[in-house]
């Protein structure tokens, strides 16, 4: 997927006037915000759950070689064949090969993020292959004109039920249907023959588990195990190398809190440990098994200060309450993850030259910190990438000069007091008389679209010294 986070400011300014995407958007608060604050009150300990999750998801990360090798070890005898990527653009290379090698021609895809980062869609139509997306909400998304998912977790979110009626209406070419379980049983007529017909099944996965050489993929519509158990001879698995977990009993404690943060469910509908391909005796599953492990710069953050995010257990929670995200949607961010979270990877993963304004994409508000089950520090990585930009003069030549300034004066407190007297006398003239500044000097970025309280014309230390003074 192109990176197209440099037109974030652009991008953003044109969804905030989309008055329909923000009435879409409404479904985040009314239905996951919610749904995962019922849900969490269903653990006995979930702060405890919490922290055990992140034991489990760090012992993983510190020592990533081992747990990688020891799941090789076990899938390779089991019978898959894992296969390791340093780029998205080798494991797109390697998909392709193995598509080649078994002759397929058409190949059925669940739900992944990871191939969105391989741009694996046109890497396999480029090969004469045909993917076909089985996830509703990205079957939506490939049917019209290949468009990107705006969330990780429920990507056609940003659409509403009368603009998807008039797509099925156009593409399918059938009487256009409002009814939501009409619609849904519409889509399953147009993909069943595409699952019935499938060379190959590609699909992400939630973790890959070492002691036992599997991957857990969980789902809400059932389309894993028609993609990899019914129809396909090949089940090819890609995801992130810092998908592995030790044990089924850490992808157990990890499950207590995925559905929850992700959905406000307490499971989801279906969850699938698979387990090498079909072997003697067995009456369904794949013929061959292969896992394709992606780094595409997560190495890159191991042992630094950004590891914290490799222990992402991809639910989405940040998204839904962030503030931003609420306003925008997912496609402003310009890549494969949105929000918070891919405020963080996207210039980890592209280069924070190729993203400059996403680390300034949030209020640092921390509740994206507050509601993540593996309690990743959101805000403060965002800080830490905020002064990476400042210290590669990365950002405008009017934003340093200011911070320097206020840097200056900030060291010098007998100057900070000054202009602290000076600025709010000013601010309070601006605001001739009224509760409110409708436009201040050099910050029209927040005065054009919002009204600043005005000052009572003194510093917080007269304030506090007048309040002594009454006592």
């Amino acid at each position: 997927m192109q990176v197209q986070s440099m037109h974030f400011k652009e991008r953003a300014g044109k969804k905030l006037a989309d008055q329909r995407l923000q009435q879409n958007l409404k479904k985040l608060s009314t239905k996951f915000v919610s749904g995962r604050a019922i849900a969490i009150l269903e653990l006995d300990d979930f702060e405890g759950t919490r922290d055990a999750a992140i034991e489990k998801r760090m012992r993983a990360i510190k020592n990533l070689d081992v747990w990688l090798e020891t799941f090789e070890a076990n899938a390779t005898r089991n019978g898959a064949t894992v296969l390791f990527a340093e780029s998205a653009e080798d494991a797109a290379r390697l998909v392709v090969e193995i598509g080649k090698t078994h002759g397929v021609k058409k190949a059925i895809k669940t739900k992944s993020m990871v191939s969105e980062e391989m741009a694996l869609n046109k890497a396999l139509e480029a090969a004469g292959i045909q993917p076909v997306e089985t996830d509703l909400g990205e079957y939506i998304l490939q049917i019209n004109d290949n468009e990107a998912p705006s969330h990780i977790i429920a990507p056609v979110v940003h659409k509403d039920k009368e603009e998807i009626s008039d797509l099925f209406a156009r593409v399918h070419n059938r009487p256009r249907l409002t009814d939501i379980p009409q619609m849904t049983r519409e889509a399953r007529e147009m993909l069943r023959p595409h699952f019935l017909s499938a060379d190959m099944g590609i699909t992400g996965g939630n973790f890959v588990i070492a002691e036992t050489g599997s991957v857990a993929i969980v789902t809400n519509e059932g389309n894993e195990g028609m993609c990899t158990i019914v129809p396909p001879k090949v089940h090819v698995v890609v995801t992130g190398i810092e998908k592995v977990l030790p044990t089924l009993e850490d992808f157990a404690t990890v499950m207590r809190l995925l559905p929850r943060s992700a959905t406000g469910q307490s499971i989801s509908n279906y969850v699938s440990l698979l387990t090498g391909p079909r072997r003697a005796g067995d009456q369904d599953g794949p013929e061959h098994m292969y896992f394709v492990l992606v780094d595409g710069g997560r190495t890159g953050l191991v042992g630094t200060e950004f590891e914290d995010m490799l222990r992402c257990i991809r639910c989405g929670a940040c998204m839904n309450h962030c503030p931003v995200y609420q306003k925008i949607g997912g496609h402003s961010y310009g890549w494969v993850y949105p929000g918070p979270m891919g405020s963080v990877l996207t210039p980890s993963y592209v280069g924070v030259e190729n993203a400059v304004d996403l680390p300034q994409a949030s209020t640092l508000c921390g509740e994206c910190h507050v509601v993540c089950p593996v309690k990743i520090p959101l805000p403060d990585l965002l800080r830490k990438l905020r002064e990476k930009q400042v210290a590669q003069h990365l950002r405008p030549g009017t934003e340093r000069l200011g911070l320097a300034l206020w840097a200056f004066a900030a060291k010098r407190p007998a100057l900070y007091r000054l202009a602290s007297r000076i600025g709010v006398r000013f601010m309070r003239l601006l605001a001739g008389g009224k509760k409110t500044i409708s436009r201040l000097p050099f910050a029209g970025g927040w005065t054009d679209y919002r009204d600043m309280p005005a000052p009572s014309g003194k510093t917080f230390r007269e304030l506090y010294k007048e309040r002594q003074q009454r006592r």
